[in-house]
């Protein structure tokens, strides 16, 4: 159909035809680019290019992309920052085992799961769309679907896992000390063997699944964990988790669930492994070598601890400590809950007396007594850790169901877990935490937004921050997140001071100068 000429007539493009497409509204007058020339029998004829606008209501209208059609423009930042600045060595340490999809899909489920907890596997697209998490970790599927087959194939694999803690434990050295220890997560399924009655569970009603975790002391570190069935204790586990993440250097610190003859046969084939395990107050050792007969008071502990050492046949040493302030407490508590039964029993107390505030420990290491104390004290990171695990990050049950899926979940969650005491320990030398919680902290960074042009070194006054409050400015300024704001100096009131003469100029000599005689 021809083009009305008051439609032809409309100011356009130059090097443009107008066409009738046919349709009704606003699309009727396509307005073409010509694409060049072709040739027809030696005649050169106009060849038409793409659609580049429509005549609509008397005006050339110019084809635009549809609204956000690259994403949103604006994202919130600061959360998702601290995570990639925390994490960066582990998506390297992944890379090197698995493909760059998955590598990159792992640390963006690990990243959500951090900075904001609790969240389901449906909703992770939501969250990934919305924060800087598209951007650090692009191009990865987040659908629920996905996700379920991405935590299946994780745990089918146990080969590419080891490798990553491989490359985890190659940090390790003979003098660092790893502390292992366990803990529950709920776990109802019926599906999978991972799901059992564990001692605690069947007390609540519930099933549980066991995680074990190594955890690097001195780098405060996590280094490895695994999956175990929840009526699965500690010490049946303890040699398959020596053996599956071939653990070979360092001085295991364990608990009294952890005893070391279950290690034995690893031990004596891994030289450079050693260990510190606690006994139990009513082991033999203790009054057979007389260790509660202590020699001296540790310094510098900030506790008042007695100690002795014994060196016993089989290149084993016992350490043993007693704190006096926990013997206080543990008489004290022993002594109420005596006077609440009919009759006191002076035996059990004048047993027990002695080993208040009381503990030993066994090693094939002969070191300082202040070392092994200090090996001691340091665990309760561990514990620290768990406690982050299930409170700060919400993982305290599955929420999957195969055992595959569990198994790929909690390898996310050991990356998870990972980023978060890195986190935690980063806020704390930098005082962040005097002021506020861990939870309102990652709320305040969540609540940075910034345009996703800006560039890759933001600063505090780069002007592309959108509603950014300031407690979100100096919370990521004291983590590094921003570069503060550059003020000048306070310029001094009054006249500045008179420059100061060199101390030892020449004096000016003396009397007049003499005339020149040559001019006379």
């Amino acid at each position: 159909m021809a083009v009305p000429e008051t439609i032809r007539k409309v100011p356009r493009p130059v090097n443009t035809i107008v066409e009738d497409s046919g349709s009704k509204g606003n699309y009727r007058y396509a307005v073409r680019a010509r694409a060049g020339a072709r040739y027809n029998g030696g005649n050169p004829m106009p060849k038409n290019g793409r659609v580049i606008g429509h005549i609509i209501d008397g005006q050339f209208v110019p084809v635009r992309k549809q609204t956000a059609d690259d994403g949103p423009d604006m994202l919130s930042y600061g959360a998702a920052a601290l995570f990639r600045a925390s994490s960066d060595d582990l998506l390297q340490d992944l890379l090197a085992v698995y493909p760059a999809k998955d590598a990159y899909s792992i640390m963006a489920i690990a990243c959500l799961r951090v900075i904001r907890p609790g969240t389901s596997d449906a909703r992770l697209q939501m969250h990934y769309n919305r924060t800087f998490t598209k951007i650090f970790y692009p191009g990865c599927p987040l659908s629920r679907n996905t996700v379920g087959s991405l935590l299946q194939r994780l745990g089918q694999d146990g080969g590419k896992r080891r490798s990553f803690y491989q490359k985890r434990m190659q940090s390790v050295t003979e003098d660092h000390h790893i502390a292992i220890d366990g803990m529950l997560k709920q776990d109802s399924s019926t599906v999978n063997d991972l799901s059992k009655f564990s001692y605690k569970g069947r007390v609540k009603g519930t099933k549980d699944i066991s995680v074990l975790y190594a955890y690097d002391l001195e780098k405060m570190d996590p280094l490895c964990a695994e999956v175990f069935p929840g009526n699965s204790i500690d010490a049946s586990s303890y040699e398959s988790f020596i053996v599956d993440n071939d653990i070979r250097k360092g001085i295991i610190v364990d608990d009294k669930g952890f005893p070391v003859r279950m290690i034995r046969k690893e031990l004596s084939g891994r030289p450079e492994l050693h260990y510190l395990t606690p006994l139990r107050r009513n082991d033999a050792r203790i009054s057979d070598n007389g260790l509660l007969t202590f020699e001296g008071v540790l310094k510098d502990t900030g506790n008042d601890v007695l100690y002795s050492k014994r060196a016993i046949k089989g290149g084993v040493f016992l350490y043993a400590f007693r704190d006096v302030s926990t013997a206080s407490r543990e008489e004290h508590c022993f002594v109420e809950r005596a006077g609440k039964k009919p009759s006191f029993d002076a035996d059990k107390y004048a047993s027990k007396r002695e080993s208040f505030g009381t503990i030993v420990f066994e090693s094939d290491l002969d070191m300082p007594v202040e070392t092994a104390y200090q090996c001691y004290d340091d665990r309760w990171l561990l514990e620290l850790v768990f406690n982050r695990y299930k409170n700060d990050e919400c993982l305290d049950h599955t929420d999957v169901q195969g055992d595959f899926a569990v198994i790929g979940s909690e390898f996310i969650n050991f990356i998870a877990t990972t980023a978060t005491c890195r986190i935690l320990r980063k806020a704390r030398e930098t005082g962040v935490l005097k002021d506020r919680t861990y939870g309102e902290m990652i709320e305040d960074l969540s609540e940075s937004w910034r345009r996703v042009d800006g560039p890759t070194e933001p600063a505090s006054d780069d002007g592309y921050w959108v509603h950014t409050l300031h407690d979100g400015f100096a919370i990521m300024e004291a983590l590094g997140l921003s570069k503060p704001v550059l003020t000048p100096a306070p310029k001094r009131r009054g006249r500045p001071k008179k420059a100061q003469e060199p101390v030892n100029k020449p004096k000016r000599p003396r009397g007049r100068p003499r005339k020149d005689q040559s001019l006379n």
